[in-house]
């Protein structure tokens, strides 16, 4: 059934609108509701907005869904570093099954798709002889493709060039059908290896027409600076805005001097850069007495010389990070705050950092946003303005995705409609609904 959504507000509109979407789930047209016959549904569902915000849903641009909800299994992380999550997920790799990694996956995705996320970039460890968690993603992505867009990366965990067989493993993944190419060049043995791996993963993106995301000096070293080399090799490839270095945390430990020549570098490549503020909070820093490091690239510096920065959500309740509930909202406000980004015109930035920005990510230009002729996927929100979301941490009233209403809350006890599915209560506890 067509969906006709009443009195709803639009960034950039002063009076609310109706917004009607098509038998093809697009938008079929936006009016303002004094000029719509309120007595003329067309025959489409009614969703009252009550003048409530219409938005673009959230996009999620890092997470590791293969990964979620393997807190303490089969250790804890004690000292809360990278490292050691590290090892405790070499751990816990070899424990993969089929129907381990689909469950757990699909229930992070249930928790997103209840936030309000529509599409979502995961990295998935092909570092693994069988490749068990990226050929689950694989079927995932195909039983979730009409409610979420999800893209898979191929990520090497434990190197590429440092690990045996990494490369050809990477090209396995190709042909299983990855969407974007990734990197760990700080993890390799040498800065030698480090800068191969970039190289490999670039060559491999640019003859197989893809993406690239490399976890890029997630370390404290200040000496730890390959975001440059991936900087480097997106200009001269040509691959530009295809390329993302994620993390980037050496970056707050950088000299004020390199800062200025890297920054120049890295806008000049047209590259993406994605901040896990939450997760590198937790690890970085560990080796500190203090002054304590916080671990953070140079978001608002970054931002000023106009390079596109979001924010991801990076790990939920794994090896590396204990807590989480998939909400980038949460990621929005920690953001703010961990990056000094705090007058109203920078939170909004911050809120960007989980939309739009993010959706520059993942290469969504002309999928995303709320124009009539793109898909129907938005989410309802009762606040005033993206300020007043972040601040509030409002979660959405109303999920829509292509056309359909697929989860409501938090007043109407967050449930959701998966394809196939009868509605479910959706409990963003560890063990719910596994």
């Amino acid at each position: 059934m067509p969906l006709l959504v009443r009195a709803g507000r639009l960034a950039g509109h002063a009076e609310p609108v109706d917004l009607r979407v098509g038998d093809d789930g697009r938008i079929a047209s936006i009016v303002a509701t004094s000029d719509a016959p309120s007595d003329d549904t067309g025959g489409a569902e009614v969703l009252d907005a009550a003048g409530r915000m219409i938005a673009p849903p959230y996009v999620e641009p890092h997470v590791h869904l293969d990964s979620v909800l393997t807190a303490g299994e089969p250790r804890w992380n004690e000292s809360g570093t990278l490292w050691e999550g590290i090892e405790r997920w070499t751990e816990r790799k070899p424990l993969l099954t089929h129907d381990d990694v689909v469950g757990r996956v699909m229930q992070v995705l249930r928790w997103q798709v209840a936030n309000g996320v529509l599409f979502v970039r995961s990295h998935v460890d092909v570092t693994d002889p069988d490749l068990t968690a990226l050929r689950a993603l694989v079927e995932v992505r195909e039983r979730v493709r009409d409610v979420m867009t999800l893209q898979l990366v191929a990520f090497p965990q434990e190197g590429i060039v440092s690990f045996d067989g990494g490369e050809k493993l990477l090209e396995e993944a190709v042909h299983l059908g990855v969407d974007v190419i990734g990197a760990i060049p700080h993890y390799e043995d040498t800065r030698e290896d480090g800068v191969r791996s970039v190289e490999i993963a670039v060559d491999l993106a640019s003859r197989h027409g893809l993406m690239v995301d490399a976890h890029c000096d997630e370390i404290d070293d200040e000496q730890s600076r390959f975001v440059e080399v991936l900087a480097t090799l997106a200009n001269r490839s040509g691959l530009r805005e295809r390329v993302t270095a994620s993390h980037t945390t050496a970056m707050g430990s950088y000299n004020a001097a390199y800062s200025y020549k890297l920054s120049r570098i890295i806008a000049r490549s047209g590259i993406n850069l994605v901040c896990n503020p939450m997760v590198n909070l937790h690890l970085q820093g560990r080796f500190d007495a203090y002054p304590k490091r916080r671990g953070l690239t140079q978001v608002k510096e970054l931002l000023g010389a106009g390079v596109n920065v979001a924010f991801g959500h990076d790990d939920v309740m794994d090896p590396w990070f204990p807590l989480g509930t998939a909400n980038p909202c949460q990621v929005a406000l920690v953001g703010s705050l961990a990056t000094q980004l705090t007058s109203p015109a920078e939170v909004r930035e911050c809120y960007r950092a989980v939309t739009d920005r993010a959706a520059r990510v993942l290469g969504l230009q002309g999928g995303y946003g709320i124009e009539v002729g793109r898909p129907a996927s938005f989410v309802v929100l009762d606040a005033r303005d993206p300020f007043d979301v972040v601040r509030r941490q409002v979660r959405p009233s109303h999920v829509v995705a292509n056309g359909h209403l697929v989860a409501r809350g938090p007043e109407h006890a967050s449930t959701l409609t998966w394809p196939g599915e009868d509605e479910m209560s959706v409990d963003f506890r560890r063990d719910a609904d596994r």
